[in-house]
């Protein structure tokens, strides 16, 4: 039995106070990277079946609509454009691709603290999305979402721990010039953060602009190669099988300025994509397959996510369920074909019908979170604050969102089983020597830390204490720690001198501090 006499020396107050410190890193009980895959929706031969008929799809029905550039790029790869228009992969070509790219890949953040290493079964939890609506919780009101709220945003998920990386989740719709809109969006969200961001472009002429607001925040466009802090989010297809032309020009010109491209292909079950969850899966995976050798075509080895983000339909009225358990299984079923193939992949989870915080929205959080997380995706996106099937963005429910996600990581970490946590010992010694229970003991006050996730938001107390606390209610908590949060001057701001430099150079609409 451990000796507990240095646990007691200090006092109660002692011991609280050293539980109430920060934990070091490798000692956290939960943190970004944690290995998931122990959740496999699909058998061996269900994900060979999957795998055949993305093969097949590719080879025999093709994708249409390829601009110019990326039909000369594809078949100078060993593509086929038949009489038709439609670009065909045979399968030697698509199987080589697959050996040949990345294995993993490094996603940097401003502060390389928040760096994510992609691989394996790594599972990193962020936001996404491009919510036209701010939902005002306390108002229990949708309004247009501006700059600035998508700045707040930045700002609150650059303190949650949960929150590991922050893709734009909402449209800037108060700047109506698209060009502003874009480099607006990546100003707002790098001067709220320093973790990596995910953002996207409307045309491709776009990019170059940008990308001289992103070489002037990284110091130099060699700094910026070196530690590119931004990816590209990229619907370079239009399902179903057909590439969407300016956004794979747009992928071109991020790959030209070392962007990392999430190759995202997004069909809605029933619509544009079938209706099955198989279904939907082997056409996702075609569509990313062929977005693969499309950017390997442009350059060998260039940074890509393989981006599987089938979405479910409610078949009864045509909206969509992203918080069915459809919705769940069809992003579980994706992570394990990334799995598969061994490569860096994210899709879509933890979003919510419902149109507020409410019991609604945490169970559809919840169920495809853990999903995705037990099933190992490397990134999933749209994890916290996303509501009506992603019309909607919520700094409250992105606040609440980092306590559900404490709770799926936990679930990703699983049960460890050693000579420990067996606790044999622990057993003979309370039930032979000791008080008959474990309260108290060496072994429980030195793991209560590093085994157990607290929930910062959720409510634990006794419904007695919980009406002496006055009945404290869940959505006002998280508006008072919202408000505490943006009230702090943001430990993402840009240095001043930089930031005037950026201002003379671009018409920011974001007011200054």
């Amino acid at each position: 039995m451990n000796d507990q006499t240095p646990l007691r020396s200090g006092g109660r107050a002692a011991r609280r106070a050293a539980r109430a410190a920060p934990l070091a890193d490798h000692l956290r009980p939960i943190r970004p990277g944690m290995s998931g895959g122990t959740y496999n929706p699909l058998s061996e031969q269900d994900v060979l079946r999957i795998h055949v008929a993305a093969l097949d799809a590719l080879e025999n029905i093709g994708l249409a609509d390829a601009p110019d550039s990326g039909v000369a790029y594809l078949t100078g790869a060993g593509a086929i454009q038949g009489e038709d228009g439609r670009i065909r992969f045979p399968r030697a070509l698509v199987e080589d691709t697959i050996a040949k790219a990345n294995r993993s890949l490094t996603l940097h953040a401003r502060n390389p603290v928040h760096d994510l290493e992609l691989s394996g079964s790594r599972v990193h939890y962020g936001t996404a999305g491009a919510a036209v609506h701010l939902v005002e919780a306390n108002g229990r009101a949708y309004r247009e979402c501006g700059v600035q709220d998508l700045h707040d945003a930045a700002r609150i998920c650059d303190v949650l721990d949960n929150i590991h990386f922050v893709q734009r989740p909402m449209v800037c719709r108060d700047i109506s010039d698209n060009l502003e809109m874009d480099y607006n969006s990546i100003y707002a969200c790098v001067s709220g953060t320093t973790k990596h961001v995910g953002t996207s472009f409307s045309e491709p002429q776009h990019v170059a602009r940008s990308m001289e607001l992103l070489h002037m925040i990284a110091g130099g466009e060699d700094k910026w190669r070196e530690r590119p802090f931004v990816s590209n989010s990229n619907c370079f297809v239009v399902p179903p099988m057909k590439f969407a032309t300016e956004s794979c020009l747009v992928m071109e010109e991020c790959i030209k300025y070392g962007m990392p491209v999430l190759l995202l292909s997004a069909g809605m079950s029933g619509a544009t994509a079938p209706s099955t969850i198989a279904g939907a899966i082997v056409q996702a995976v075609a569509e990313c397959l062929a977005g693969l050798v499309y950017v390997n075509a442009v350059k060998p080895g260039a940074p890509a996510i393989f981006g599987t983000w089938p979405f479910g339909l409610d078949l009864r009225t045509g909206a969509m369920t992203g918080g069915s358990g459809e919705q769940a299984l069809l992003t579980a079923g994706c992570a394990q074909m990334h799995r598969f193939y061994d490569l860096p992949g994210g899709a879509a989870a933890g979003i919510a019908d419902s149109k507020l915080p409410d019991m609604q929205a945490g169970w559809e959080q919840m169920c495809s979170n853990v999903m995705a997380g037990l099933a190992g995706l490397n990134m999933v996106y749209e994890a916290a604050g996303m509501h009506a099937s992603l019309l909607g963005f919520c700094h409250e429910s992105l606040i609440m969102g980092d306590d559900i996600i404490g709770q799926a990581l936990r679930c990703v970490r699983g049960i460890e089983v050693n000579d420990e946590t067996l606790a044999l010992d622990q057993m003979a010694d309370v039930t032979m020597n000791g008080p008959g229970h474990y309260l108290g003991t060496g072994q429980t006050l030195s793991r209560m830390q590093t085994d157990c996730v607290y929930p910062k938001m959720g409510d634990r107390t006794s419904p007695k204490e919980w009406a002496e606390l006055d009945k404290p209610d869940l959505v006002a908590k998280a508006t008072a720690r919202k408000e505490e949060i943006l009230a702090d001057r943001p430990a993402a701001s840009l240095d001043p001198s930089l930031d005037a430099a950026i201002r003379a150079k671009f018409n920011i609409h974001l007011p200054q501090r």
